[in-house]
């Protein structure tokens, strides 16, 4: 009875956990979540369960629900701009995974998805997402069919009233993601200023915890320099890696062979449109450290001169 279960709830797990961070932006959440998934799902009635992917669904989805309304506040007084936990991505994503679901875990979209209520951003994810019927997702969110199509109906117009286009990571994107890392760690201002686009912006994630911009920073010449003062103040022994963060090209860097910050770009029509940069040590604790990963990968980064 025990192993059934275990099967069947890790032949589920990898939409779980997609949901899980997909409502929530937390890598370390979402699988506390999962184990809390786990145990009632081990502790459910034979009787209640008509099938293992609508109960488990249903339990991780209104987890998070409750788990949003309790992090509301939190996030309300949030010290500077709240980014999502990086996702590493380069094995949790492959081509057959369908666009919305490589953008539904992409920055950009994880912070329009703070903009709805708990329930209706289920909804959303639930539809959009992972096309659910109308009469599944009643039945997860205990609401009728009607209402949820109402839900869904507002929360949609409320993304795409401000949802950016979504560009797939190719190899020219990686090329431009390796010329921005040369650009920095050179001190390369103008071909850095080559790279940016005009309506520029980076978030900086530090949680109140480590330095970092309280507000976004605006232009090619303000995100040049704040990048190149940021490199200014690294420490010794700073290295990085290129990797897919999110679905999209990313760095992780590493100060003494921890993750140090990420920083994920954004990129349209070949230029860099949004980066978003992580600082905040809670949400770094789930990336391996330098030395479990190839050092072919490996950037070697530094003060600029």
């Amino acid at each position: 009875m025990e192993n059934n279960r275990l099967e069947a709830f890790n032949q589920e797990r990898k939409l779980l956990f997609a949901i899980a961070y997909r409502m929530t932006g937390s890598v370390v959440d979402s699988e506390d979540l999962l184990q809390e998934t786990y145990l009632r799902w081990q502790n459910a009635p034979d009787e209640d369960i008509t099938s293992p992917q609508a109960y488990l669904s249903t339990i991780v989805t209104r987890l998070a629900i409750d788990y949003l309304r309790s992090a509301k506040v939190h996030r309300e007084v949030y010290i500077g701009p709240w980014l999502p936990e990086p996702l590493l991505t380069s094995e949790a994503l492959s081509p057959y995974d369908s666009y919305e679901q490589q953008e539904s875990i992409s920055n950009a979209f994880l912070v329009l998805l703070e903009t709805l209520s708990p329930v209706e951003r289920a909804v959303f994810l639930l539809r959009e997402v992972f096309d659910y019927e109308y009469r599944e997702i009643a039945a997860i969110v205990n609401k009728s069919e009607a209402n949820c199509r109402q839900l869904f109906k507002r929360a949609r117009q409320r993304i795409t009233e401000h949802q950016a286009r979504f560009e797939v990571a190719s190899e020219q994107q990686q090329e431009l993601v390796e010329q921005f890392a040369t650009a920095c760690t050179t001190g390369d201002l103008h071909g850095l200023l080559n790279l940016l686009a005009e309506d520029i912006v980076i978030y900086t994630d530090g949680g109140g915890v480590v330095h970092a911009a309280r507000n976004p920073v605006y232009g090619p010449d303000k995100v040049a320099r704040f990048l190149l003062g940021v490199m200014n103040k690294t420490p010794e022994r700073y290295t990085g890696e290129f990797v897919s963060l999110n679905g999209q090209p990313g760095i992780i860097t590493y100060v003494d062979g921890h993750p140090f910050t990420t920083i994920t770009l954004d990129i349209q029509d070949g230029k860099l449109q949004n980066l978003y940069l992580v600082a905040n040590p809670a949400k770094l604790a789930g990336l391996p450290d330098e030395k479990t990963r190839p050092e072919d990968k490996l950037i070697k980064m530094g003060r600029v001169p």
